[in-house]
C-alpha cells in the first residue's frame, strides 16, 4: 500500500503569536479553522508550547501534529506554528520577518512594554506577512514599506511641552501641520 503525502497548499500557517515571559498572551491570530477553535483550547495549546519551549535553546518543536518555530528576545517569545509536514525554512523566514519588521517598528525595543503601546502596528505588520494562512510577504523592507510606518511620526514630547511653556505658539502650529 503506498502512502501519498498531502497534496502542496498555500495554506502554509497556521497560527502565529507572541507571549510574554510569564506565557501570557499578548498577540494571536489562528488561521486554521480546525486547530483549536475555542478560546480555552487556544490557551492550552500556547501553555503547553510555551512550557515546553520557554526554557529550550532550539528554535524548532513539535507538538500535537504541528511544527512550531520560535524566538526570544528580553521579555518575548515569538511563535509561528504550521503544519507537522510544513517546511521549516519557510516558517522560520515568516518568523524573521515578523521578529525584524517589529524590532524596526519598535526602535530595536522589541520588547513588552514597547509592544503593547504600539499593539495597531504589530496586527498591520502581522496582517502585511500574512493572509487567512497564505504568506504574502517574508521580506522585512517590503513589509515596512506596504506598511508605511514613519519614525518621526510623533514629535518629541519635551519640546512641545518647552514650545508650551515658553509661549513659543509658532514652533506648535509648526508641528502640528506635520502630523
Amino acid at each position: 500500500m503506498e502512502t501519498t503525502s498531502p497534496e502542496p497548499s498555500l495554506y502554509t500557517v497556521k497560527a502565529i503569536f507572541i507571549l510574554d515571559n510569564d506565557g501570557n498572551r499578548l498577540v494571536s491570530k489562528y488561521y486554521d479553522p480546525e486547530l483549536h477553535t475555542s478560546m480555552k483550547e487556544q490557551k492550552i495549546f500556547e501553555s503547553n508550547i510555551f512550557s515546553k519551549t520557554h526554557k529550550a535553546d532550539n528554535e524548532i518543536a513539535f507538538l500535537e501534529g504541528t511544527t512550531v518555530v520560535y524566538k526570544s528576545s528580553i521579555d518575548l517569545l515569538f511563535y509561528v506554528v504550521g503544519s507537522a509536514q510544513e517546511n521549516e525554512l519557510m516558517l522560520m523566514s515568516v518568523l524573521n520577518c515578523l521578529f525584524d519588521s517589529l524590532s524596526h517598528i519598535l526602535r530595536k525595543n522589541v520588547e513588552r512594554r514597547c509592544l503593547l503601546e504600539n499593539m495597531e502596528g504589530v496586527f498591520l505588520v502581522v496582517d502585511e506577512i500574512i493572509d487567512g494562512g497564505v504568506i504574502l510577504e517574508s521580506d522585512p523592507q517590503q513589509v515596512l514599506q506596504k506598511v508605511n510606518y514613519r519614525l518621526l511620526s510623533e514629535p518629541a514630547y519635551g519640546f512641545v511641552l518647552f514650545d508650551y511653556i515658553t509661549g513659543n505658539l509658532e514652533a506648535q502650529t509648526d508641528r502640528s501641520q506635520l502630523l
